[in-house]
């Protein structure tokens, strides 16, 4: 299984490569050359997680990683996940399915992604006697679940930068509180896209690049989007593997495009459905066919506040028949605010993504419903998901929509809408007595390259 860059300048890898760059050195992003399909559906249901995970994944690593270790990998991984089922479906009405993915030790979904990565890291590097430093943006839930996966990890340096004042205190104190000397909590000037773009700045520079031995876990990594996979395949093994639709609150476009990976994998996945907040660039996208920057308008699901949702490119690379050079000529018009998809290739996207966007009353509103018709109670991100499902349900289909993360991660928004705040569970029942540390950043890719080199292990 070889990997190629969306942009068509970069070599092609394997997938341990692929892991370990993140981000090709043509600062495009990795897809495999060829899907694989997955035979015996039928026969998933009642299979563990682990088991269906193991599946789904191994066609992608090729010869990187034998069974044994795999396995075990995956295994070490989610036995962190508190939930014997670790992604249990809950109905919340006839036809409407939740699927909870925030019972890791963070709280989110991405979880199930960076508890697996880190095992994977951790046999590579061991192999190799590698020692690399990881750099990450977050809007909030990707910076914890690093640190929480990497803390402590020998041969790693960890520093993760948030949009300072624009995540909420529980994200924030997730990220600062952990005292392992390999983790750093950035609070950098700025918003999210800031910090994607400081990100990728760090990446294009190869000489510090291979410095540091820069390694990237954001969703960039081609191997965060197939650890994602997974929880599609588990969802529709309980359904009976039925045709089913899926509304995503999206982003960074990661999570909706494992979805699509899966669909592609044979999967019976009907439509994939993008729910967004007011930052809502991917909806005007799809409904206009312009993906053009706008400002960014701080919300309750911070999560989301994002206007350059960097997998949108891999979709955009099998919309246009992986046409790599019109995929660079978009991205370079990107930077100068936007660019007008082509009429075939927004006819394709059309043709696999519906979407549709919730503003901040109705994402209250949504909360307030949800817990009183059914006793569930949404973090903000799951409520646009649950709105956008609502206004998409078709009778006689499964609609199963994601819930993103916990609500206690976002205890001000949830107390807002019902007049309760959500408890913490136990295992972070102390998380407001920790001291925190964190180092402000200025909204500057020189400054970062400073603060990197003096603290990072030598």
């Amino acid at each position: 299984m070889r990997y190629v860059s969306t942009r068509g300048e970069a070599p092609s890898l394997d997938f341990e490569q692929a892991m370990l760059s993140g981000l090709a050195r043509d600062g495009g992003l990795y897809l495999p050359e060829t899907i694989p399909t997955i035979d015996g559906l039928d026969r998933m249901d009642g299979l563990s997680y682990e088991e269906i995970a193991f599946r789904v994944i191994r066609p992608f690593t090729g010869d990187c990683f034998t069974d044994a270790e795999l396995r075990g990998a995956i295994d070490r991984a989610y036995d962190r996940i508190s939930h014997a089922a670790r992604a249990p479906l809950v109905q919340l009405a006839p036809g409407h399915h939740l699927l909870e993915l925030f019972h890791g030790p963070t709280l989110a979904f991405k979880d199930f992604a960076m508890q697996l990565i880190a095992q994977l890291f951790q046999i590579a590097l061991k192999r190799s006697g590698q020692r690399i430093t990881i750099v990450g943006a977050t809007s909030g839930d990707t910076g914890s679940a690093a640190i929480e996966a990497f803390k402590g990890i020998d041969n790693v340096d960890v520093f993760i930068m948030y949009p300072h004042g624009r995540v909420s205190e529980v994200q924030r104190r997730q990220m600062t509180t952990p005292d392992a000397q390999n983790v750093h909590a950035l609070a950098l000037t700025g918003h999210f896209d800031d910090c994607q773009a400081r990100l990728k700045d760090l990446f294009n520079d190869h000489d510090f690049r291979d410095t540091v031995g820069l390694a990237g876990v954001n969703s960039i990594n081609w191997a965060r989007v197939v650890a994602q996979i997974v929880y599609y395949f588990t969802a529709a093994a309980s359904l009976g593997m039925r045709p089913t639709d899926f509304c995503v609150p999206t982003g960074n476009f990661g999570d909706i495009f494992a979805g699509s990976i899966a669909r592609r994998m044979g999967l019976p996945v009907r439509r994939l459905i993008v729910a967004t907040n007011q930052n809502d660039i991917l909806h005007r996208a799809l409904t206009t066919g312009e993906y053009r920057v706008g400002e960014v308008a701080p919300s309750i699901s911070p999560s989301m506040d994002i206007q350059v949702s960097s997998n949108f490119e891999r979709a955009l690379y099998l919309a246009y028949d992986k046409d790599a050079g019109a995929i660079g000529q978009l991205m370079d018009e990107l930077k100068a605010g936007g660019f007008s998809i082509s009429q075939g290739a927004l006819e394709t996207l059309r043709d696999e993504f519906l979407s549709g966007r919730v503003g901040e009353e109705e994402t209250t509103a949504q909360i307030r419903a949800t817990r009183d018709a059914t006793g569930e109670i949404l973090c903000p991100h799951s409520a646009i998901g649950v709105a956008v499902a609502e206004r998409n349900i078709e009778p006689g289909v499964p609609m199963v929509t994601l819930a993103t993360a916990h609500p206690a991660k976002f205890p001000d928004a949830v107390e807002n809408a019902i007049g309760e705040r959500p408890g913490l569970p136990l295992h972070m029942a102390g998380l407001f007595d920790l001291p925190e540390r964190v180092t402000r950043v200025e909204n500057d890719v020189e400054a970062l390259k400073s603060l990197i080199l003096d603290r990072r292990t030598n």
